[in-house]
């Protein structure tokens, strides 16, 4: 059974930069896509980005041209370069894989994009 574990979240000011990192165990990982998504107050969880298998990248039309997904399967993980980060970027991020007509999900990570 695959495990997910966000990590790289933080408080960052606007402009700034991070990258989260998706960690995942299972040697099934490398055939999955994987997906961020994110969580603000008082809101449903958004997608952001995803990577398939083969690393290609799709975005939400939010993070286009300023964030990037990729994947390093040698290493079992996913990353998330955010940059030119915008307040309204503030959220638990959270990494997904599918399984079966479900998603693994990891714990979340918080980012907070404030001056």
């Amino acid at each position: 059974q695959v495990q997910l574990v966000e990590s790289g979240g933080g408080l960052v000011q606007p402009g700034g930069s991070l990258r989260l990192s998706c960690a995942a165990s299972g040697s099934i990982f490398s055939r999955m896509p994987v997906t961020w998504y994110r969580q603000a107050p008082g809101q449903q969880r958004e997608f952001v980005a995803r990577v398939s298998s083969a690393g290609y990248a799709i975005y939400s039309d939010s993070v286009k041209g300023r964030f990037t997904i990729s994947r390093d399967n040698a290493k079992s993980a996913v990353y998330l370069q955010m940059n030119s980060l915008k307040p309204e970027d503030t959220a638990v991020y959270f990494c997904s894989a599918p399984d079966g007509p479900a998603n693994y999900w990891g714990q979340g990570t918080q980012v907070t994009v404030s001056s």
